[in-house]
């Protein structure tokens, strides 16, 4: 099975790309589902779909074609299905504390529980197999950060502080109940997370495995959305998520310079579509001119589809080697460079205020630091074995 996620900036057109791709994949075959995580839905507008048939979905999949069906996660559908016990208990507890009960009801749905519901649905399509591919559109770039971490903090939890917890409340619950009218988490609870993180389990592996799992960067040609677009191109390879395309969306095309007004911008963009070339190169990147019409609908998603992928397949895997990755050498980082034709000349080294540029000859980097790593300065670089090595101190 295939997984193709769709990364970028609110109002990119992740959605309307994640559709015409979706529907691009069932022409060619594939039984694909377009999943939107998103919690401001629009893929059922992408397709046009009757409001009636909206509201009967329930969060659960809609059926487009013979091959092909969207899905709109629903949280509040999602809590009654999984979260049951989770959900009961937080909203008694902020309902304690003399919250008003929708407040509390509201409140009980805690950040992350969506990202942590779509990755139940990734696991179960892939063990299920009725589908060859799976699209998702995520949400903005933040939530979808959160959505490929989440994998790892939940191990990292069931691991390091679930039967610990467990235990200390097991221990604590009688004596509080003596002494505080304040809830405490019981057995039910912990059933209800560990049997949420069974149905979880092996869904990590699957988003690292470049064969199965690629993000694809959809982008604008302006200076906000590109450098969202380099901050999640870093934190999709810190997370081991392999980006496989970058897709610049809204080019508006060189036959619009006659319009005075527009022949600006059109110079404009070709700069920013320039740098996005030089940025996430090796990476391919697809461009999408702004179409004369709104795109809703089978026949403008066909239209979509076409000019994105042109005569090629969706499913492919464009790119699979991380362009980059940080690696810890004793007080230091080295920042580890794929540049397979560089041979041996002299490695220019520019520190920007968050990244780094590394140029030599006509090849040329930028590299965007992580958080933690951005007052350190680059001391010296090496080639060796088709990378670049810049060391940091």
């Amino acid at each position: 099975m295939r997984i193709i996620l769709f990364s970028g900036k609110g109002g990119v057109g992740k959605t309307t790309i994640s559709a015409a791709t979706g529907y691009r994949l069932s022409e060619l075959g594939y039984r694909t589902i377009v999943v939107s995580l998103d919690p401001a839905h629009s893929l059922a507008d992408a397709f046009d779909l009757p409001e009636e048939e909206r509201r009967s979905a329930k969060g659960l999949p809609v059926k487009i074609n013979e091959r092909l069906h969207i899905q709109e996660i629903d949280i509040q559908e999602e809590i009654d299905r999984y979260w049951g016990d989770v959900y009961r208990f937080l909203e008694i507890l902020f309902n304690t504390t003399g919250l008003d009960e929708v407040l509390a009801e509201e409140l009980a749905i805690l950040p992350g529980m969506e990202e942590v519901t779509s990755l139940l649905y990734v696991n179960k399509y892939y063990r299920e197999k009725d589908y060859d591919v799976l699209v998702l559109d995520l949400p903005p770039t933040g939530e979808s950060l959160r959505f490929v971490s989440m994998p790892t903090v939940l191990k990292w939890y069931m691991k390091k502080i679930f039967k610990t917890e467990r235990l200390v409340m097991k221990v604590a619950r009688p004596v509080v109940g003596r002494i505080s009218d304040v809830p405490l988490p019981d057995e039910s609870y912990f059933k209800a997370l560990e049997n949420f993180y069974e149905k979880l389990k092996g869904v990590d592996e699957i988003l690292i495995d470049p064969e199965i799992t690629s993000v694809r960067l959809v982008s604008n040609p302006e200076k906000m959305v590109l450098k969202e677009s380099q901050r999640a191109f870093m934190y999709f390879n810190l997370f081991g998520v392999n980006v496989d395309a970058v897709i610049v969306n809204k080019v508006i095309p060189p036959e619009a310079g006659d319009c005075s007004y527009l022949r600006s911008w059109i110079e404009i963009q070709k700069g920013y579509v320039s740098e996005i070339e030089s940025y996430f190169s090796p990476v391919p990147v697809f461009k999408v001119p702004l179409l004369k019409e709104e795109v809703f609908g089978i026949e403008r998603l066909r239209l979509l589809s076409e000019v994105i992928y042109g005569e090629r397949d969706p499913s492919e895997v464009f790119f699979r080697e991380r362009p980059y990755e940080f690696i810890q050498e004793g007080e230091g980082y080295v920042i580890k460079i794929r540049a397979p034709f560089v041979n041996k000349e002299s490695v220019s080294l520019l520190k920007g205020e968050d990244e780094i540029v590394v140029r030599v000859g006509n090849f040329k980097s930028h590299i965007m630091l992580p958080r933690k790593l951005r007052n350190l300065e680059p001391e010296g670089a090496r080639i060796e074995g088709g990378y670049i090595y810049v060391r940091l101190s």
